[in-house]
C-alpha cells in the first residue's frame, strides 16, 4: 500500500511537472511514502519476526536495489538540476523509470512467492 501511494503521488507530481506546475508541499510526502515503502521492502526481505521468511530470490533483491536507486536519484535531483532543464528532464525520467521498474519487480516477487 505504501509503494502504491508513493507511485500514485509520483504520477500526479509527474503530471504537474509536465504541465509546468508546482506543488512543493507534496514532494516531502512523496519522499516519506517512498522511504516507508523501501523500508517495508527491506523488512520483507529479512522475514517475519517469528522466523517465517519469504524467499528473497532475485526479484526481491533486485526490487530493493532499484527502489533504493530511485530514492537516491530522487534525492539527488534537486542538487543536479539547478542549472539545466535538460539535465532535470533526464534525472526525472531516470527516477521514474527506475522507480517503476522497482515497483514492478516488487509486485512480481510478491505475486510469485
Amino acid at each position: 500500500m505504501l509503494l502504491a501511494a508513493a507511485v500514485s503521488l509520483g504520477l500526479y507530481l509527474g503530471w504537474l511537472y509536465l504541465k509546468r506546475e508546482r506543488r512543493p508541499a507534496l514532494v516531502p510526502l512523496h519522499l516519506l511514502l517512498g522511504a516507508a515503502g523501501l523500508q517495508t521492502t527491506l523488512l520483507t526481505l529479512r522475514g517475519a519476526p517469528n522466523g517465517d521468511s519469504l524467499a528473497a530470490g532475485t526479484f526481491g533483491t533486485a526490487a530493493a536495489c532499484l527502489l533504493g536507486a530511485a530514492m537516491f536519484s530522487g534525492l539527488m535531483a534537486p542538487m543536479l538540476c539547478r542549472s539545466s532543464h535538460s539535465t532535470a528532464n533526464v534525472v526525472v525520467a531516470t527516477h521514474v523509470g527506475v522507480g517503476l521498474l522497482g515497483v514492478a519487480l516488487f509486485l512480481a516477487w510478491i505475486l510469485l512467492a
